[in-house]
């Protein structure tokens, strides 16, 4: 019987079968878990814009002071608190001759009866040379019967009872001139020159200013051996301007971006691998195991971290010269990994009654292997936003403690402790503030996006069938 039916088959009818138009056409390509979260999460515009800054703002760290080679700790005093410039030139004037007080020996005191009320204004208020950034000098004829002259400089023209800020007082009625030195930071300035006789005279002798781009040839020379008076001499840009101590602003920037981002990435990373681990135990041993590690972590969590954080920076004792950064980690970390050891006890306690965990467990597998090969794998998606949620959190918390200084110790840079340093001369001089704290809300809010959209692509739930 076996044989008839053998004998029923013909060669032809063990060829290979041949493709026909008929055949089955897969609709839909194989995908993985990670290339379907990379196309959820390319389709979440606002997510995908978070990831391009992330990479700009960690290329900047990175890379930006190997293009911008500018030391941040130098100090160029003549260019303290300069707003950002590219390609300034200034003039090569010759140096100027020392100063000298004009004392008039001739100069008679009038009468006692001469002046009722106020003394007249000082006359021919005029400059005795070219002005410049070290120093202005003034000169006006004598007023009789008075004592001295009151002088005072504004960025603004005066108006009537508002002369500006005083920046000296000459004491003898015959001394006739002022060098004047204080901070010359702005391009025009209106000094006032009033007499002083029994009392301050409110009549004022005034005289505007415009201080030209101009440097001394001794100070040219310290910049370009080549230069010469009469000349023009190029000074090194600064994009960013300098700071009150004449440092580049931004070559800080650069370096207080290694602090902040050192901080925001390495405190949430520390913290979620605490965090599991205890998680990860408490989730799978339950019982009193599980109930000794949520009592402990709920009294992390209740810990007030400003005051734990000022305890423990007092009791780090951080001196002079020290940056601050290793005593802040360590707190960060040790008051941080609450959040996350809860987070991962819930998806273990969810897991671990699965089928693939009890199976793993009937074959004998033990408790380390459930848990490193099964269970903490299964949760990793949700670690990631977890960290993703962490790293501007930290990177606030670090700019906050700095900016309070009970964080990172000047002359060591970071954003938060460049915009306590800027605070002081925010309104002359904003710039200071304004582009650290750009930086830190740059980065916070990218951070809160990415992890945003990392959350809707790793969430199975929400995948759409392609």
């Amino acid at each position: 019987m076996l044989e008839r039916d053998l004998d029923a088959f013909r060669d032809d009818d063990f060829l290979p079968a041949k493709k026909s138009a008929v055949d089955e056409v897969l609709t839909r390509p194989s995908l993985s878990y990670w290339q379907d979260v990379w196309i959820r999460l390319k389709k979440n515009k606002q997510a995908l814009g978070s990831l391009i800054v992330v990479i700009m703002v960690l290329c900047f760290t990175v890379f930006g002071p190997l293009i911008w080679t500018v030391d941040p700790a130098f100090q160029d005093i003549q260019r303290t608190s300069e707003a950002p410039s590219f390609g300034r030139t200034l003039d090569v004037i010759a140096d100027r001759a020392e100063y000298e007080d004009i004392i008039l020996e001739d100069v008679e005191a009038a009468p006692e009866e001469s002046f009722v009320g106020d003394l007249p204004a000082p006359q021919d208020l005029a400059l005795m040379d070219i002005p410049n950034k070290d120093a202005v000098r003034l000169k006006w004829s004598p007023v009789l019967g008075a004592s001295g002259y009151m002088i005072y400089r504004s960025e603004y023209d005066p108006k009537s009872g508002s002369k500006g800020l005083p920046v000296g007082q000459v004491d003898a009625g015959n001394k006739v001139s002022f060098q004047d030195q204080y901070e010359l930071t702005s391009e025009e300035f209106y000094y006032s020159v009033v007499a002083i006789g029994e009392s301050e005279s409110k009549f004022a002798a005034k005289l505007r200013v415009s201080i030209p781009g101009s440097i001394s040839l001794t100070e040219a020379l310290g910049i370009n051996p080549d230069a010469k008076v009469g000349s023009v001499l190029v000074l090194p840009t600064h994009p960013a301007g300098t700071d009150y101590l004449g440092r580049d602003l931004l070559a800080r920037l650069m370096a207080g971006a290694r602090i902040s981002l050192f901080i925001g990435l390495v405190a949430p990373f520390l913290q979620v691998v605490f965090g599991i681990i205890v998680g990860g135990i408490s989730g799978y041993m339950g019982g009193r195991v599980d109930q000794m590690l949520m009592r402990f972590t709920d009294f992390v969590l209740g810990l007030p971290f400003l005051l734990f954080m000022i305890l423990f920076k007092v009791i780090s004792g951080t001196g002079p010269g020290e940056s601050g950064v290793a005593p802040m980690l360590v707190a960060m970390v040790v008051l941080g990994w609450s959040g996350s050891a809860r987070l991962v006890r819930g998806q273990i306690l969810q897991l671990r009654e699965s089928e693939f965990v009890q199976a793993a467990r009937l074959l004998g597998a033990k408790p380390g292997y459930l848990l490193a090969r099964h269970l903490l794998p299964n949760t990793f998606g949700v670690i990631l936003v977890s960290i993703t949620f962490n790293i501007p959190s930290a990177i606030f918390t670090e700019a906050f403690l700095s900016f309070i200084g009970m964080g990172v110790v000047p002359p060591t840079p970071s954003w938060g402790s460049m915009c306590n340093d800027a605070l002081q001369g925010f309104l002359n001089h904003p710039h200071e503030f304004l582009f650290p704290a750009v930086l830190i809300c740059i980065a916070v809010l990218a951070f809160n996006f990415l992890g945003d959209g990392l959350r809707d692509a790793l969430d199975p739930r929400m995948r759409s069938v392609q």
